[in-house]
């Protein structure tokens, strides 16, 4: 099976070289374990059944000779014996030494209630792993550096292609970025990966992440609600109006456990509200942009295949957005990238505000087809003026002007439009 290179490779050597141990997170099968695999000398897989109980019994003992071997040591899914976090922090700490032990699992772990002493601040780094970019499933031919856009004002995109039509991106999007999908053998294997995933996150996963019983019903009906509301501002009462409909008993209180439950999981990734002080803050939306860590989730979720979706692209483009916010999620790690989403009462939005850890920003529209692209560049560009005047009037002096304007399509060509906005395929864009 052929070893496709990930951006996380690059991000992982540099922790290494920065950090006694590295943590790596995400959701299960974005392939955390063969990543780490391939920069490990050592491993101990605590979920091998052949020694899973003995790996327990020595943890309840004396940990520390589970982390005896080769460095960098890997550990996959330790929080499997969560006292394992503190005993890699002690045994940093007595090392001194970078690069010692590397960390996998697939759940957020509660510090206070697995009784971990020690946060790891300074020695255990946080790498979190998404499912695969179009980049990195060698769909997108990575004409367009999205570094470079940040880096370059005389970077040329004018004319570079995609070769992804509409119906491909369709289909990427309801596969999904599970290195899995991509191994299998036809197009109908490769879409059970994410019908899979959706279906063991709710029947097991959903209670094995803190030892809790849910209800699978209950966990599908929410996970679905979601799908149809992805991309949306939809309020919790909203989601649970939907839930409700088909489970009259379920409280609020309830889908949050849910919800929460899911986040720690990585399978929910909401988008937060940036909320500038460039209009007064009674007229800036600040509920969070309903979304999943992949555009697969969503369909899986809801049931549906590619060839509903292509003749139903109002729901796709809502879906082709998500795929969007996984991949600049993907491309902009290395550059401290954090998405959120600016949206009005009077109609001004831009889909994804990317903030990179020097201070520079994006503004970032997210469209589908190529009749869209003339109203998101005239919102993007209201936007930059709204900030540009706010800060003249001193009503913002800290924010500055955003970097970069774009569109991201799923059409064929990239440009430059004379007022400065860049109009990307999603197809031709990398790290």
């Amino acid at each position: 099976m052929k070893y496709l290179q990930r951006i996380a490779d690059q991000l992982l050597e540099l922790y290494l070289d920065a950090f006694g141990a590295v943590q790596i997170k995400g959701p299960k099968w974005c392939g955390k374990t063969t990543t780490a695999e391939r920069h490990s000398q050592s491993v101990v897989k605590m979920q091998d059944p052949d020694y899973r109980d003995g790996y327990i019994a020595t943890t309840q003992t004396k940990p520390s000779l589970l982390l005896k071997g080769d460095v960098p040591r890997l550990i996959d899914e330790w929080q499997v014996a969560p006292v394992l976090w503190d005993a890699v922090r002690h045994a940093v700490d007595q090392r001194q030494e970078k690069g010692q032990f590397i960390l996998t699992g697939s759940t957020v772990v509660n510090d206070e209630k697995e009784d971990i002493k020690h946060t790891g601040t300074g020695r255990i780094a946080s790498l979190l792993m998404y499912p695969m970019s179009l980049f990195e499933s060698l769909e997108s031919n990575g004409s367009v550096s999205l570094r470079q856009l940040f880096d370059n004002k005389d970077y040329d995109i004018d004319g570079a292609t995609s070769g992804l039509s509409v119906e491909q991106l369709i289909f990427a999007a309801c596969r999904g970025g599970w290195p899995a999908s991509l191994n299998a053998k036809s197009d109908r294997t490769k879409l059970m990966i994410a019908k899979d995933y959706v279906n063991i996150i709710c029947e097991e996963d959903i209670s094995r992440v803190d030892r809790r019983q849910r209800n699978p019903v209950l966990c599908r009906q929410i996970m679905r609600s979601y799908a149809r509301n992805i991309n949306s501002l939809a309020k919790r009462s909203m989601i649970l109006a939907d839930v409700t409909a088909e489970m009259e008993s379920t409280s609020l209180p309830t889908l949050d456990d849910y919800v929460g439950a899911l986040e720690r999981l990585f399978v929910i990734k909401d988008i937060e509200a940036w909320s500038p002080s460039i209009r007064s803050k009674t007229v800036i939306r600040t509920s969070k942009k309903r979304c999943f860590v992949d555009p697969s989730i969503a369909v899986a979720s809801l049931g549906v295949s590619p060839a509903t979706l292509e003749t139903d692209l109002n729901t796709f483009g809502f879906i082709f957005e998500c795929m969007c916010f996984r991949d600049l999620r993907v491309y902009s790690q290395g550059m401290g990238g954090q998405l959120s989403y600016y949206r009005d009462r009077y109609g001004l939005e831009a889909d994804a505000v990317l903030h990179l850890d020097d201070g520079r920003y994006a503004l970032i529209e997210c469209k589908l087809g190529s009749r869209e692209i003339d109203s998101a560049a005239e919102h993007l560009l209201q936007l930059k003026g709204l900030v540009e005047s706010a800060a003249d009037k001193g009503k913002a002096p800290s924010l500055k002007a955003p970097d970069l304007l774009i569109v991201l399509t799923g059409g064929q060509m990239a440009y430059t439009r004379p007022d400065g906005v860049k109009v990307i395929p999603l197809g031709c864009l990398r790290d």
